[in-house]
């Protein structure tokens, strides 16, 4: 239901009380006015603890400071008045043990004339006391029509032509801002580019990374990576690739469910990080990465609690994409017994997120031990496709060293035996083929010349990959892998050595 009709059913209905929980205290009271007042005919009297009763003239700067006053207005106006009185801040002062009596004596009144209190406040924090009396309304952030609305008629009155592709991005990038905020950040944009185009998705960004740095819990993190940057698993590459576009009015418009996440599982190095923050960049959206570890904390209830900050503020910043590295040591089978079902409680929260949730934000989860993860994480329906990332093959192998030198080597990269590295290079993971290179560069450097090939053989040689000192673990994941309970990331065919 949109907010003015829920608003407007809970005014006919004669709620005495409603509190609107918003930042967006202007844009709430302006369209309080062009509604409200219009369809019920209501006159609208606005306070403030500074400048007391404004935008009445009969009582202009009644009651400053004083919000026992702002009250009395109320039995002041006759019964046969309609009237809305719009208390901003108002929830600060519920505590005080005079304003909660004089509510619920004024609460008679309400009930039976035409008038309604109206708190606005940016902070939900209701006394017991009240919670008959007070029925709480949330007001959402600008909706995609409404941004993209302020969005054309920005690009109208500069007079110019901006591609759709490049508005529904703006538009995704300025979804979880507030609209004064979006028409602050223009502004910016304005004044910096001299136009609106695809340089100012950053900005937006930006401003977004802003809000996120006022958490604790979760951290903005600023990428370049791409997907070409990723050696092998063709097959993920291709599922990322025709969910690119899925956030956009297109895709809605077309029926076309918002994408809810995916689970990498696999072996340490084959990428799984790598390929989150890929995402983040293919798709232009920001990325938050969630740290588990200060999301549980000392007091019974608050590890829940910040769980629910946490997905808040996901889905206000929302299109994003949300990073849980190493879920399965944050949920771990193991760990939830001695914590008072602290993990429990968190992972049920979790999991009914997951399933339920209905804002934009794409989750990417990375596993390396399939044996921690509780069943109900694994379970169908928790995210869109779980992929296994196995340790590459020979072909992925040479992309993936072709990739690294190409980036320490641009000007002769193609120097290198590729075939030979990739031979002597089996068991190595990504993250294990790229120290490899390192290793040469640094033994080349002491020798104060160019390393070749043959440096990276000697490192190759030198190095002992993860997966022969954890053989059996490599092993017991690759046969579950195999079982067909989970999708290969790659179209090679896994090995069992």
């Amino acid at each position: 239901m949109k907010f003015t009709d829920e608003l407007t059913l809970l005014l006919k209905a004669r709620y005495p009380i409603i509190y609107i929980n918003t930042i967006e205290e202007d844009r709430v009271e302006y369209i309080i006015r062009k509604y409200i007042k219009t369809s019920l005919n209501r006159s609208i009297y606005s306070w403030d603890f500074i400048d007391g009763y404004t935008n009445n003239p009969n009582n202009e700067g009644f009651a400053k400071r004083n919000p026992v006053q702002a009250l009395e207005l109320v039995e002041r106006l006759t019964a046969q008045t309609p009237a809305l009185f719009l208390l901003k801040d108002f929830n600060r002062f519920l505590t005080d043990v005079s304003i909660s009596r004089k509510l619920k004596n004024i609460s008679r009144i309400l009930k039976l004339q035409p008038k309604t209190i109206i708190i606005i406040g940016s902070e939900l924090n209701i006394p017991k006391e009240l919670y008959d009396l007070i029925t709480v309304l949330q007001f959402q952030l600008p909706t995609e029509s409404e941004i993209n609305y302020e969005l054309k008629r920005l690009i109208d009155s500069l007079n110019i032509e901006i591609d759709q592709q490049v508005l529904e991005s703006l538009i995704r990038a300025c979804q979880g801002l507030s609209l004064e905020r979006i028409r602050r950040v223009l502004s910016k944009i304005i004044a910096t580019y001299k136009t609106i185009d695809e340089n100012s998705i950053q900005l937006l960004l930006n401003e977004k990374k802003q809000i996120i740095s006022q958490t604790e819990i979760l951290e903005y993190w600023s990428v370049n990576e791409t997907i070409s940057k990723i050696g092998g698993v063709d097959n993920l590459k291709d599922w990322l690739k025709k969910r690119k576009t899925s956030f956009g009015l297109q895709a809605a418009n077309y029926g076309l469910p918002t994408p809810r996440g995916l689970l990498l599982v696999g072996i340490q190095g084959t990428g799984k990080s790598l390929t989150a923050k890929a995402i983040a960049t293919e798709w232009q959206l920001p990325l938050l990465k969630l740290d588990v570890g200060k999301l549980f904390g000392g007091i019974i209830g608050e590890s829940e609690s910040r769980l629910r900050q946490t997905i808040e503020l996901a889905e206000t910043i929302s299109p994003c994409i949300l990073w849980i590295d190493e879920i399965d040591k944050a949920f771990s089978n193991n760990d939830s017994k001695g914590d008072s079902g602290t993990s429990n409680r968190v992972l049920a929260t979790f999991i009914s997120w997951l399933s339920e949730k209905t804002k934009p934000v794409f989750v990417v989860a990375t596993a390396n031990n399939v044996d921690l993860l509780p069943l109900e994480v694994i379970r169908k329906g928790r995210f869109d496709e779980i992929f296994f990332l196995d340790l590459p093959q020979k072909q992925e192998r040479e992309q993936i060293f072709k990739i690294h030198i190409q980036e320490f080597r641009p000007n002769r990269w193609e120097s290198f035996d590729y075939s030979k590295l990739a031979q002597l290079s089996e068991s190595f993971s990504g993250a294990e083929i790229r120290q490899s290179i390192i290793e040469a560069m640094y033994h080349a450097f002491y020798e104060k010349r160019e390393f070749t090939t043959e440096d990276i053989c000697l490192a190759l040689t030198q190095l002992i990959p993860l997966s022969q000192l954890e053989n059996n673990q490599t092993l017991k994941l690759k046969n579950w892998a195999l079982s067909g309970r989970i999708r290969l990331a790659s179209s090679k065919s896994i090995s069992i050595n």
